[in-house]
């Protein structure tokens, strides 16, 4: 057997994903906020302490098709087409959100050529063929729905796009039959130089929940053989293709994977930013604080200093995501100091015009509520710079101010009543910690008696985004 193949150097770029978005000081049972100095206490995040997942299994069957060789399987000589079947089982690792590697045995049985080997010739030039193959290969795996989605989008998602590439071994056993009989044509050993192989392709994968996935695949192998499909140089009655060095097929597949350990989601599911509102979680109560940034965060804004564009943010003000602080009517003075901020002014009137043709109406809420995660009364770190501005906006008040909690209307109305009062009390706590005089503020509890969206009764009516938006905490002025 005359054996041509190229030697295939594929080079994958691993996608680095570290996010860190907020501001991650944690230490003695306090908030992190803006106004934290850092921490002398600070331990890298270790494997050990993850909370997701990033072990599964994969199997699935499908159908490969002969498309590039001598003998193929669409519309062959009696214009039919002959279908094979195919199977497959992984084991997979995820490395990072992005990208991951799978450890991927295939079984399948190719058929093509002029008729169905099953079947007898139909005449004396008519020639059919069959491969049965075994292969082993090692994939990498690029999940282009984490790589290309923004690390701030926090809404569910169920789709995913993932590709595939990679290299391994390769044994068949090509049969060729025509009206003589069926003969054993092509014998091909596994782990040789000669039965070395590659696979490329994609597959489109639905999260049917946190355990189990399904996945529609579509392949080409590359078979680096020109005899793989029974006919060949050894066959000139039919080497049609006499330039052909590499018999290939494409296989589609339909599968399943199921993802393995005790955390409740896997890594190519999670949310970038959710990872380090758990590490927050574990160390909270280990008086510790956790490295998330490599240059860390300089002026304590929640963007770290690799990308942050502006070092010096003052304490409290809100950033964008580069770092930069924000300036709404974009008149040089920062939301955090302008005293019109949706109106422009020059910076020596505090951001405000000097004449104006009528009341100047400043109509952006100063107090700005915050939401919280299903069945919790832990304020997230992204919301600190929120809390923070109104420790600013009540200190700078005479008024005092109620802090409302609120619900969805998953659970009972009991419970959710006191959740309701956690929040109100948690939000409450954390004013009075950052200097808010405990007299201007009180807490109150309204369960879910206090829908923003009323229509979400119940809960199953409505996107989860309607219902994060009931679980919040908001301001009222007395």
């Amino acid at each position: 057997m005359k054996l041509s193949l190229a030697i295939v150097a594929l080079a994958m770029a691993i996608p680095a994903v570290t996010y860190a978005q907020d501001s991650t000081a944690v230490s003695n049972g306090e908030y992190p906020n803006t106004f934290s100095s850092g921490s002398a206490n600070v331990s890298p995040f270790t494997n050990q302490s993850k909370r997701f997942n990033d072990w599964s299994i994969s199997a699935g069957a499908g159908v490969p098709l002969m498309q590039s060789a001598d003998l193929t399987s669409i519309k062959n000589g009696n214009g039919k087409n002959l279908f094979g079947y195919s199977a497959y089982v992984s084991i997979d690792k995820a490395i990072t959100h992005a990208f991951g590697l799978k450890l991927q045995y295939d079984r399948g049985e190719t058929r093509q050529g002029w008729f169905n080997t099953k079947d007898a010739a139909p005449d004396a030039k008519a020639v059919g063929a069959r491969t049965q193959y075994d292969a082993i290969s090692l994939l990498g795996d690029i999940n282009f729905s984490n790589l290309l989605r923004r690390v701030d989008n926090h809404s569910p998602y169920r789709w995913a796009l993932h590709g595939y590439a990679g290299i391994g071994t390769i044994a068949y056993r090509a049969y060729q039959k025509d009206i003589k009989g069926q003969t054993l044509a092509t014998e091909v050993k596994p782990f040789k130089l000669g039965s070395m192989f590659m696979q490329a392709g994609a597959g489109l994968k639905y999260k049917i929940n946190n355990r189990i996935d399904l996945e529609g695949r579509l392949m080409y192998v590359v078979t680096g053989d020109d005899e793989f499909d029974g006919g060949g140089d050894k066959y000139s009655a039919i080497n049609r293709r006499e330039e052909q060095v590499s018999d290939n097929f494409f296989n589609a597949t339909l599968g399943i994977s199921l993802k393995l350990g005790k955390h409740e989601s896997h890594l190519m599911w999670h949310d970038p930013l959710q990872e380090i509102y758990y590490k927050l979680d574990v160390l909270a109560n280990k008086n510790q604080d956790i490295e998330v940034c490599k240059k860390g965060d300089a002026d304590n804004d929640g963007v770290c200093d690799d990308w942050d564009r502006q070092l010096d943010t003052p304490a409290g003000a809100r950033v964008d995501g580069a770092g930069v602080a924000l300036d709404t009517d974009l008149d040089g003075v920062i939301d955090l100091y302008d005293k019109c901020v949706t109106v422009p002014g020059p910076v020596e009137n505090n951001g405000c015009p000097t004449t104006t043709t009528g009341p100047v109406v400043e109509t952006e809420t100063k107090l700005e509520g915050i939401e919280f995660d299903l069945n919790s009364d832990r304020i997230l770190p992204s919301n600190t710079p929120i809390l923070n501005n109104a420790v600013n906006y009540i200190n700078s008040s005479t008024g005092s101010y109620s802090v409302i909690g609120a619900t969805d209307t998953r659970g009972t109305d009991a419970y959710n009543q006191k959740l309701s009062e956690r929040r109100a009390n948690n939000v409450k706590n954390y004013l009075i910690k950052n200097g808010v005089q405990s007299g201007k503020i009180n807490a109150v509890g309204k369960g879910e008696k206090d829908l923003k969206y009323p229509e979400c009764e119940p809960a199953t009516k409505c996107p989860e985004w309607k219902n994060r938006a009931n679980r919040r905490v908001y301001f009222e002025a007395k």
